[in-house]
């Protein structure tokens, strides 16, 4: 059986900045910290509406920020964050969005039966880049803090559990990086500190997942407890003859992008095809002035049910009992509606349900 899942991200309705004050306060009786909790709830039913198998917490804030924001002992110079004192976590390294699902699960569970929960953290690589100098010491000290995170967020209850654990890592592979180049001790340093992640969350009973944007770093293959592998539609990763035999060789997993979530791209392509490249910015802005008037509906300019279909057919057909995942190649933030995002999700929930 295939199942469904979402990475994570959605467009926000509603009064963003009061959003953030409430995450900041979370769990505090203030305003804003109900309206944090609310936004949370109503969102995620909202995904297990569209019939998701595990829905991740709804993800409105920056992925960063999130997780750099969780960590102690930080200092700031310009846009560069430095350690000044000993590493540590604030609020136990509690994820606020998943605090809150976790406190609402028994309502929740009346309504739709146990949670099943996908939980996705910012990996080490990525975050690595905040810092004013990366090094090997700095993966080490990044996984251990991440791998509390991951800790205290990762459980089994009776009313929810968390059954997926995603670190995203979108810079590993579209970028040039001289730090994890073959045969360096960065390299080695990253793939132990991704494996020490992992671990805690598989030592909780859940699957752990990476999220790429590009498999060209083959570096994760290497990785120590990761079950599943994700990328963006058209990656090597679902088009090379050599991934079903690594898939083996490193007894992993895939989960199957079946729709591309570029947004700009999905515009273009369609406007494109139908009137060809004359005057074609032009035509691209009158769409989105229609779009933002509301004028056209922009689920117009998703991928069809068919396409996505053909995309998991191919990949079962190529890859049988590798693939346990499917769903959109990644966040939908950048849609341009709420109501759009959630169509997206919907379509691909129904192709994994009917074709998986």
């Amino acid at each position: 059986m295939v199942e469904s899942y979402d990475v994570g991200s959605l467009p926000f309705t509603g009064d963003f900045e009061k959003f953030i004050k409430g995450a900041k306060a979370y769990p505090s009786p203030r305003e804003e910290s109900s309206y944090f909790e609310k936004k949370i709830v109503e969102s995620f039913k909202d995904k297990l509406e569209t019939g998701l198998s595990i829905p991740n917490y709804p993800q409105f804030r920056d992925m960063n920020d999130m997780f750099l924001e969780l960590i102690t002992g930080l200092g700031k110079v310009g846009n560069k964050y430095f350690f000044i004192e000993p590493v540590g976590v604030v609020r136990d390294g509690l994820i606020p969005e998943v605090d809150v699902l976790r406190r609402n699960s028994r309502i929740l569970s009346e309504e739709y039966g146990k949670i099943r929960l996908k939980i996705c953290i910012t990996g080490p690589h990525t975050l690595s880049y905040f810092f004013g100098f990366r090094s090997c010491e700095l993966f080490k000290v990044l996984a251990r803090v991440l791998a509390r995170i991951v800790a205290a967020n990762t459980f089994r209850e009776k009313n929810i559990e968390v059954v997926l654990v995603a670190v995203d890592e979108p810079l590993l592979g579209t970028i040039d990086d001289p730090l994890i180049e073959f045969g360096s001790e960065g390299r080695e340093c990253l793939i132990k500190a991704l494996s020490q992640i992992y671990h805690e969350a598989k030592a909780r009973g859940a699957r752990t997942v990476i999220h790429l944007h590009s498999t060209s770093n083959t570096l994760f293959w290497k990785v120590e407890n990761l079950d599943v592998v994700e990328s963006h539609v058209g990656d090597l990763l679902y088009t090379s003859s050599k991934t079903r035999d690594l898939l083996e060789k490193y007894d992993k997993f895939l989960k199957i992008s079946l729709c591309r979530t570029d947004f700009d791209k999905l515009v273009y392509d369609m406007v494109e095809a139908k009137f060809g490249k004359k005057f074609l910015s032009e035509k691209i802005a009158e769409v989105w002035k229609r779009i933002r008037a509301g004028e056209v509906n922009p689920s117009y300019y998703l991928e069809s049910v068919e396409t996505m279909e053909k995309r998991l057919r191919k990949a079962l057909t190529v890859f049988g009992d590798r693939v346990l995942y499917a769903g959109p190649e990644c966040g939908l933030g950048g849609f341009p509606t709420y109501k759009c995002a959630l169509e997206c999700l919907r379509r691909t929930a129904l192709v994994s349900s009917t074709i998986g």
